[in-house]
């Protein structure tokens, strides 16, 4: 069974997540703006990759015998100064993200509760991951500077990501 308060927590993760899909769809549709549509596929890919996080995480409160408690979404920011600034923001909510992973791991420990450890490595992983590739989008956005051709080339290498949902446990 789930603690209340690790039920608690999950429940405001699962908010996070899905504001995560929120505000990645919202940058989706500044760089839709901007005319940059592999930016925007590449948001978009991100925003389906936050709501199956939030699925994960819905579905674990559920195993456990928990409640899940779904909570108003914030409305996210829609616009940023450049390509490069929305990329910063991005990895910014990411730190945030893994943060807040971090404190729900710590809560899991306190606690003893194992199951929701071991279940929340998954997301330590992952936000290795999720930081990792925003930070390589931003190191390119750096090396293109305000080139037009180094921005096409850049949209274009985003374009060809695809979701990949994670493997079924």
């Amino acid at each position: 069974m789930l603690s209340e308060s690790m039920e608690t927590a999950i429940n405001g993760q699962i908010n996070k997540e899905i504001f995560s899909s929120y505000l990645y769809m919202a940058m989706g549709m500044y760089f839709e703006a901007e005319d940059l549509s592999g930016a925007a596929s590449w948001m978009r890919t991100q925003a389906l990759e936050e709501m199956t996080h939030a699925e994960k995480f819905m579905n674990f409160v559920n195993e456990r015998g928990g409640r899940v408690t779904l909570q108003a979404i914030a409305k996210p920011a829609f616009a940023w100064d450049s390509p490069h600034a929305a990329f910063t923001a991005a990895l910014e909510h990411e730190r945030f993200i893994s943060a807040s992973i971090n404190d729900l791991v710590a809560s899991a420990r306190k606690d003893n509760d194992y199951m929701s450890d071991n279940f929340l490595q998954w997301f330590v992983g992952e936000q290795v991951e999720e930081e990792a590739s925003v930070s390589e989008v931003i190191r390119m956005f750096k090396l293109a500077g305000t080139s037009g051709g180094g921005l096409l080339m850049i949209d274009r290498e985003l374009g060809s990501r695809v979701f990949t949902p994670p493997a079924a446990e």
